[in-house]
């Protein structure tokens, strides 16, 4: 536990991610984040931020001499990935959807939050997968759902791009802009934590306090 908590912190010092990896280790927890299960536990908004921080630095100038170049290059890798890794979500989905159907529910399990997010789908469309983007652990888990419940691939192909393009593309260039400045490179620590309480705390909230419309109906599923 200790090694991952000190992986996470790592993630917040652009020297570290420079020193291990750079871009490529971006690129591989943008895909975990949005395709693999455990993704949920990477930190993808604020290390989108950071990434543009570090291609504002004048030693990153790869693999182009021009830092612009360089930016529209990785947010360009990084939507791929962004892309990619909704797709395998997508697939698990459609793999197991009949299975977490037929399942009974256990503690970390419920059926009706399956219901509830296809119902989810069905007033918000394509909107809930650009929207999940934005949205710590809910980004993880929307593609799944949208294969569970069966979304059409090629409505979910074409969200999934648009909220790669608008969530890569803001974060990351918001990173680069801010990231000249001075006062933002020394106090990027706290910037960090800001955004993570921002983008956290919310969903954190509607998950312990919310109450859905499923806990609202009567045992027999129907309303007075």
């Amino acid at each position: 536990m200790d090694a991952i908590l000190d992986f996470l912190h790592n993630l917040t010092d652009p020297n570290w991610i420079i020193d291990h990896g750079g871009y490529y280790i971006v690129l591989a927890i943008v895909f975990a984040e949005t395709g693999l299960l455990l993704g949920f536990i990477l930190p993808g908004d604020f290390l989108l931020f950071i990434t543009g921080t570090i291609i504002a630095k004048p030693e990153a100038l790869t693999p182009f001499d021009n830092h612009i170049q360089n930016m529209v290059f990785w947010e360009l890798m990084i939507i791929l990935a962004a892309v990619l890794g909704n797709m395998v979500g997508y697939w698990f989905g459609r793999k197991s959807g009949k299975y977490l159907f037929e399942r009974k529910d256990t503690w970390y399990f419920k059926k009706k939050h399956i219901i509830q997010a296809k119902d989810f789908y069905e007033r918000k469309g394509g909107g809930a997968i650009i929207l999940a983007r934005f949205l710590p652990i809910v980004r993880t888990f929307a593609p799944i759902v949208a294969g569970v419940v069966g979304m059409n691939y090629k409505k979910f192909m074409l969200y999934n791009v648009i909220g790669a393009v608008i969530w890569v593309g803001l974060l990351v260039t918001v990173g680069y802009f801010l990231g000249r400045n001075p006062w933002v490179e020394r106090n990027l620590e706290y910037i960090v934590l800001g955004m993570v309480l921002v983008t956290t705390v919310p969903v954190l909230f509607k998950m312990i306090f919310g109450k859905s419309k499923a806990d609202q109906l009567p045992a027999n599923g129907k309303t007075a």
